[in-house]
């Protein structure tokens, strides 16, 4: 078993990320902050852990790209990323999931509007309702603060991207709905 936040490994294509920014003269290129090889670390129970991969985080809406502060933010919240909950307050998270075959996470729910992509794999997202829907590869699913499970339906490990948008709290009946992990071993709380 791989030790937090060290580099995973599902089988999946290793993922990559290229960030631009500004030369002196004002040209567009590359920045090397950070490595293009996004690493993953392991989540969940023991025996069948997912993997996560953050891809990027912000913390502030508008984002501060002047003097590349959100590269600093962010290279701090790398450093921290097993620490950090899945949810950046006030800001925006993009992270990868790779889902062991025939896996499931727990019913959860995040104080967020989510943009969930499949990349690999077939995944089924079950509601608290009962209800389900089946996603394939390239079918995107907005998740807006309810409770969810997802279930790889797959025979082999299915990789999701998720993009996590922090949101005010949803109301129903009366209630104000926070976040609920659902028992997620080895993810902390959103702060």
């Amino acid at each position: 078993m791989a030790s937090p936040g060290s580099d995973f490994q599902s089988g999946l294509p290793k993922a990559r990320r290229f960030i631009t920014t500004h030369d002196d003269n004002g040209k567009a290129v590359y920045s090397e902050t950070l490595p293009e090889t996004v690493p993953f670390w392991p989540v969940g129970p023991r025996d069948e852990p997912a993997a996560f991969g953050l891809v990027y985080a912000t913390t502030s809406t508008p984002i501060p790209l002047m003097r590349d502060e959100d590269l600093s933010t962010f290279q701090h919240i790398d450093e921290q990323r097993t620490r950090g909950g899945l949810v950046h307050r006030g800001g925006s998270a993009i992270r990868y999931v790779d889902y062991p075959p025939k896996a499931s996470s727990p019913m959860h729910r995040t104080v967020s509007c989510d943009y969930a992509v499949v990349l690999f794999g077939q995944v089924s997202c079950r509601l608290d309702s009962g209800e389900t829907r089946t996603l394939n590869a390239g079918d995107v699913l907005v998740q807006r603060g309810t409770m969810h499970q997802w279930v790889n339906l797959s025979d082999t490990w299915s990789r999701m991207l998720y993009v996590l948008l922090d949101s005010t709290p949803v109301e129903s009946g009366g209630v104000v709905l926070e976040e609920d992990l659902g028992g997620m071993q080895g993810v902390p709380g959103s702060h």
